[in-house]
């Protein structure tokens, strides 16, 4: 268990001034969050063995394959553009 004197200490080493008010909630929160991780290194032994994971579940990639095909009508598609140039796109400048 934390006491006031540890938080008043982390305080000053974090250079933070604590109200009473958050020394005593802070007191509280901490002591709770300590609790917490030793119950957490109680689960150590039951670990032994198990692989870590970065999900509870597997997943899979669901993704195609990119398969480049060139397009049949290019004029239809450059009919669609805001602007055109030619057989391009025309987009505005961004760089000088």
């Amino acid at each position: 268990m934390i006491d006031r004197e540890q938080v008043r200490h982390v305080a000053h080493l974090g250079r933070l001034q604590l109200s009473e008010a958050e020394e005593v909630a802070f007191t509280t929160q901490l002591g709770e969050i300590l609790d917490y991780f030793e119950q957490l290194n109680e689960l150590d032994p039951l670990l032994v063995g198990v692989e870590p994971t970065t999900r509870a579940i597997a997943t899979v990639n669901v993704t195609r394959q990119d398969d480049l095909k060139p397009w049949e009508d290019k004029e239809v598609l450059l009919d669609g553009a805001p602007e055109r140039e030619d057989d391009y796109f025309r987009v505005p400048q961004i760089l000088g």
